[in-house]
């Protein structure tokens, strides 16, 4: 695409840029952004900020969200007839002249993903140093809740979805994880899609195949149709300080051989044995990690935390914990909203400044 007259292209490897997230830079041109919340950082002069993009949809309205200087904003773009293509998408006009910072963020989880060539700004205008990430490291395992699904439907609190919404009101920035990181001055990496389970073949999330956690949470790229399909995550890229493991919502769900029951014994068994290997093996990758396992407010069968709870306890690992919060599995039969979200953050903040503190 060509760039604008009195633009110029500040490429994504210029080394002017920060990440934040699971992210390929395999094509350090064009890093290619897969899961929810990834991010890219910049530091400019000038009055004007936009950014290139080639973007890949699978299904839902197609939305990017950013912040300017500390005030946040979302762009919309393509169209449901529109798979495939790249975009300039003009993120800001006539900002005053002066120093500015963007963070531009991946709002929806597997709705899309998409390669990054960088942001255009004014052609006097200049990439300042990069901005400096935070030390402390969280990263989020877990489904559409910790990748903010649905959050922004605030006249539907407490209540179910609102029909056929489209992804519009999905934002992960405002998910509890990333909530949680900017309390407590942290990166965070959410690790999560919308309606995974423990198990390949149960949840919602890539129907008719389910795709479970067991093949997503060492990946990179976690689903087929990826540019290059399934890609490995390579785990000395990013050691956290905190691991919060948040699944089980929706792995009643399995159409194929009838919904499994968290009280049949067999199952319950199965079900714990696989999670802790999921859990074990993070662990073994993050030695030094204090590690919080829990599930969301989001209505359930209070078997599906009693069964976690089990889970921390034969694990025996003083570093982990099971954080039940004040609603868990009580607040909302729909997708938690921002105020829920918040209530979540809220609480897991404190736990965590209790963990260091204990």
């Amino acid at each position: 695409m060509e760039i604008p007259q009195n633009k110029k292209l500040i490429a994504a490897d210029s080394g002017k840029m920060t990440y934040m997230g699971r992210i390929d830079h395999s094509d350090p041109a064009k890093p290619q952004f897969i899961w929810a919340g990834s991010n890219v950082r910049m530091r400019f002069t000038g009055t004007s900020v936009s950014a290139l993009i080639y973007n890949k949809r699978f299904y839902n309205t197609m939305l990017l969200g950013f912040i300017i200087d500390g005030k946040e904003g979302k762009v919309q773009f393509g169209s449901k007839d529109e798979w495939e293509g790249e975009y300039l998408l003009d993120l800001a006009d006539g900002l005053e002249e002066g120093e500015h910072e963007i963070i531009l963020f991946k709002r929806q989880d597997a709705t899309h993903y998409f390669d990054f060539y960088g942001f255009i700004i004014d052609e006097n205008a200049e990439a300042l140093e990069a901005p400096k990430l935070p030390d402390l490291k969280i990263e989020c395992f877990g489904d559409s809740v910790s990748a903010g699904a649905v959050v922004e439907a605030m006249d539907y609190v407490g209540s179910n979805d609102p029909e056929n919404n489209d992804g519009i009101y999905d934002n992960a920035w405002h998910s509890y994880a990333s909530i949680t990181a900017r309390n407590l001055g942290a990166q965070v990496h959410l690790t999560a899609q919308g309606g995974i389970a423990i198990f390949d073949n149960t949840g919602y999330y890539h129907a008719p195949d389910f795709i479970g956690m067991e093949t997503a949470y060492d990946k990179l790229c976690y689903f087929p149709e990826g540019s290059k399909g399934y890609t490995p995550w390579d785990f000395g890229r990013y050691i956290p300080d905190i691991v919060i493991f948040a699944v089980g919502q929706n792995d009643q769900h399995n159409e194929a051989q009838g919904d499994p029951d968290i009280n049949d014994p067999v199952f319950r068994e199965k079900w714990k044995n696989r999670y802790k290997d999921i859990i074990l093996d993070l662990r073994s990758k993050y030695p030094d990690a204090r590690f919080v396992l829990l599930l969301t407010v989001l209505c359930h069968d209070k078997s599906w935390d009693d069964a976690v709870d089990e889970i921390a306890n034969e694990l025996g690992d003083d570093k982990l914990t099971h954080l039940l919060f004040t609603r868990t599995g009580k607040a909302t039969p729909g997708h938690p909203r921002l105020s829920e979200q918040y209530e979540m953050a809220q609480g897991l903040t404190a736990h965590l400044f209790s963990m260091y503190n204990s």
